[in-house]
Formats: structure tokens, C-alpha cells, sequence
């Protein structure tokens, strides 16, 4: 049997225990594919630490030039969504629509709250991500790049680094916060 195959086969010593170190890795290897396939996004723990929900990019066609992104922030303590960055549009940012007497009006926002432990929806009617100048379509059943921003209490921001699912409609969950969606890596 080829070295690569036989490192990757479970080992115990004489004693029947497991080597400390390689069931250290299989655990965190463990660990990070039933994170990968729950969906859940958080993050690291000298991080704000943010749960993401049920996160989506609408699907855009040949020619459209912008698109939004949703999903549910809750925050473990106080922060401000400050922003938006992603690979596929040349602008990003947090938006808000509200009616202004008849008229409902959408606008860039500079910071949404996310006061803590209390569920924050990015939604389509509603507060969401705004990708404009896309740099191209964006495909149903694919994903996109996007990257937010938090500002704590002190002033200090983090970053938190997501991939979006690509989708023609909201999924049927998106309403219910039954379902983790996103999942990415965390940096200052």
C-alpha cells in the first residue's frame, strides 16, 4: 500500500489506543466537514462572533448589472454591519428600502445594527446586500464571494468571509431560521 494510503488509515499503538495526534487531526478534520455541511458560518472566537443564516445571492441574467444577497445576522454582541465586499460586483454595498409616504425607496446605509443576540434579517422589501456593476451573471446553483464588514463598540473591525448560494427564489427555509447557510473564513 502506497505511504499516503496507509497515513490516512486509522491506527491504534499495542494498547488498542489511537495515536494522540492523529486522532487530534481526524477530530478537527471532523469538526470542519460537519461544519461545511451544516452551512453554519461563525466566527473565530478573537473575532466579533456573528451567526449567519439561511444566506443567499439572487440569480442574475446575461446583461443585468446588479443583484442582492440576503440572509439572518445574529450577533453575540453589539456591532455594527459597516460592509459589504465581494469579488463579483464592482460595488457593494448594505442597503435599505422603506416607503417614503407612496414611494418605497431603496439607499445605500452606512452601518445597520446588530444589537446582541437578537436576530437581524437581510431580506428582499427590506434591509439586504446590494451587488451592482456585476462583473458577471450571477448563476443559479452557483456561489459568490462576499465579505462582511463589523465594527465592535470600540471601533475595532473584523471581517467575516462567506460564500453565497446562487438562487432563482428565496429557499423555503429562508423564512423559518430552521437552516444554516454560508460558511467561510474569519480575518481582521
Amino acid at each position: 500500500m502506497p505511504p499516503c494510503l496507509r497515513k490516512s488509515r486509522l491506527n491504534l499503538n499495542g494498547d488498542g489506543f489511537m495515536n494522540t495526534r492523529r486522532f487530534t487531526v481526524m477530530a478537527l478534520g471532523s469538526l470542519v466537514a460537519s461544519l461545511l455541511v451544516s452551512g453554519a458560518a461563525w466566527a473565530h472566537a478573537d473575532a466579533a462572533h456573528v451567526k449567519v443564516e439561511n444566506a443567499w445571492a439572487r440569480a442574475s441574467v446575461a446583461g443585468q448589472q446588479a443583484s442582492g444577497a440576503f440572509m439572518r445576522l445574529t450577533a453575540q454582541e453589539p456591532l455594527k454591519l459597516v460592509g459589504v465586499e465581494t469579488t463579483a460586483a464592482a460595488v457593494a454595498e448594505v442597503h435599505e428600502m422603506k416607503m417614503e409616504g407612496d414611494v418605497m425607496r431603496m439607499r445605500a446605509i452606512e452601518a445597520l445594527d446588530l444589537p446582541q443576540g437578537v436576530a437581524v434579517d437581510l431580506k428582499p422589501g427590506g434591509y439586504h446586500l446590494m451587488l451592482q456593476q456585476l462583473k458577471a451573471p450571477l448563476v443559479k446553483d452557483s456561489q459568490v464571494p462576499v465579505t462582511l464588514v463589523f465594527k465592535d463598540a470600540k471601533g475595532a473591525l473584523s471581517r467575516l468571509s462567506l460564500q453565497l448560494p446562487v438562487r432563482a427564489t428565496a429557499p423555503a427555509a429562508a423564512g423559518a431560521g430552521n437552516q444554516h447557510m454560508g460558511h467561510g473564513g474569519h480575518q481582521h
